[in-house]
């Protein structure tokens, strides 16, 4: 990686040609977490905007755009931009917008419901200090691709955030997240992207299943110090009635090296991204966001996500045994 690799890149040939950058932080002491992405499509001419917020009394703040997009030269769209002050060491996200602020996420599974909850405004002023150097890596297999140029960077997170005139200032950690390149949502058969840091300790373990064959995994795990490659990550996990991930357990190995991760997951919201086949049927791709806590083997708790992504087939999650 290149310092030139944290900002935008050329424009490629490809009509679903995708980047875009994903913020996660996490602050324990108010007990708020949330994320924030804005991706460019610009050979499709729209991007993709979402704010999701995980509010202390267990509501949910989200909004998502689909802004026209031409161009890749910024990321910013729909009331979010994001700046590099300085590649991989400082960056900031800066978003002034209306957002719904839900009792019950899972109304998100039928998103036109959302047309009876009030708008509310929201705003954010996040700065991203780098913990860790970033990781790259890339889950692309044969076929569609999901992410050929990929990284992915534990933060320290300072600021605030207002949701409907309540502020929250900010002081906790988070990890960042840049690819760019063709990207389809129906690439994976289904995929499980599992992260939680804390100011001295963090993990990201990546479990990619495919329709057939050997699934691909890797990840890392930062020590305080060190960014541990990681070969192997295995993961199983307890659902409840609608799939969701409940309890998720997660091993990463790197050489000789093992970390084990207890997952608790509070909140999840359930997204979808819908589109036609090459003879006109319908793929549908469902996608949990769940907050996560995570516990270490030594005690030590752990704030971040569990994000599960499925296509489904006959009704039924593809990946229902990871």
């Amino acid at each position: 990686m290149r310092p030139q690799d944290d900002y935008t890149h050329p424009v490629g040939p490809e009509s679903n040609f995708n980047e875009s950058m994903y913020f996660h932080f996490h602050d324990p002491g108010n007990r708020i977490s949330g994320f924030l992405r804005l991706a460019n499509r610009p050979n499709e001419g729209k991007g993709e905007r979402t704010i999701c917020l995980y509010l202390p009394d267990g509501k949910v703040a989200f909004g998502f755009a689909r802004p026209d997009v031409t161009t890749n030269e910024k990321f910013s769209a729909a009331g979010l931009q994001f700046d590099v002050h300085e590649p991989f060491t400082e960056l900031r996200a800066a978003f002034d917008g209306s957002v719904n602020v839900l009792d019950d996420p899972t109304v998100l599974s039928s998103p036109k419901r959302l047309a009876d909850v009030p708008a509310s405004q929201c705003s954010a002023e996040l700065t991203f200090a780098r913990l860790a150097d970033p990781y790259e890596h890339s889950f692309d297999g044969d076929g569609e691709s999901f992410a050929p140029n990929h990284y992915e960077q534990f933060m320290r997170v300072t600021g605030s955030v207002s949701v409907d005139g309540e502020k929250y200032e900010i002081t906790g950690t988070g990890i960042r997240d840049h690819s760019w390149g063709p990207r389809s949502w129906q690439a994976p058969w289904f995929y499980r992207w599992l992260h939680g840091s804390r100011p001295d300790f963090g993990f990201m373990g990546a479990y990619f299943g495919v329709q057939e064959g050997t699934p691909l995994t890797g990840g890392f795990v930062w020590d305080g110090t060190t960014v541990h490659q990681c070969t192997e990550v295995r993961v199983s996990t307890d659902r409840l009635e609608d799939f969701s991930p409940d309890r998720i357990r997660v091993e990463l190995v790197s050489g000789d090296k093992s970390w084990r991760f207890n997952g608790r997951v509070d909140a999840t919201v359930p997204l979808r991204h819908r589109r036609k086949d090459e003879f006109g049927e319908e793929m549908l791709t469902r996608i949990f966001e769940g907050q996560a806590r995570w516990t270490t083997e030594d005690g030590r708790e752990l704030f971040g996500m569990g994000e599960y992504l499925d296509q489904i087939v006959d009704g039924t999650p593809a990946g229902l045994d990871v």
